[in-house]
């Protein structure tokens, strides 16, 4: 059965960053610039943490957007087709939750593959695989 990367306790988080480290290790770089995903303040320290993420639309809006199919939907969630992509970022305004990234270096979106790498290094139980119905 598919599954898909969920936030499951998003008040354990505590901006650690080791999700989108991890994410970002799996093109073999260093830094946060291809990571598909994110963790901002949720507008202070006492209101903790948003974390963003793809959440493996049904009907996803990145999809639908872009205009040379780049974007194809996978088992769970979506695929981005980079020799296709003409690097638009339709897909990045489509996303209502703002978890199709941006690589600025390569000029190409970055959306979560849902792998559960970054789910297996929160030390504090945020992230998890969820499986799917379906999938």
């Amino acid at each position: 059965m598919a599954k898909r990367l969920a936030v499951v306790d998003v008040e354990r988080c505590v901006d650690c960053l080791l999700c989108a480290q991890a994410c970002a290790r799996r093109f073999g770089e260093g830094g946060l610039a291809r990571s598909a995903i994110a963790v901002r303040s949720a507008g202070g320290v006492e209101r903790g943490f948003v974390v963003v993420v793809c959440r493996a639309c049904d009907d996803p809006p990145c999809l639908h957007a872009c205009p040379v199919g780049a974007i194809e939907k996978g088992p769970v969630g979506v695929r981005v087709v980079l020799d296709r992509c003409i690097g638009c970022k339709a897909c990045v305004a489509a996303c209502t939750i703002g978890a199709v990234r941006w690589d600025e270096g390569g000029g190409k979106p970055v959306i979560c593959v849902h792998c559960g790498l970054c789910a297996r290094f929160c030390p504090y139980g945020v992230l998890a695989l969820e499986e799917v119905e379906g999938g």
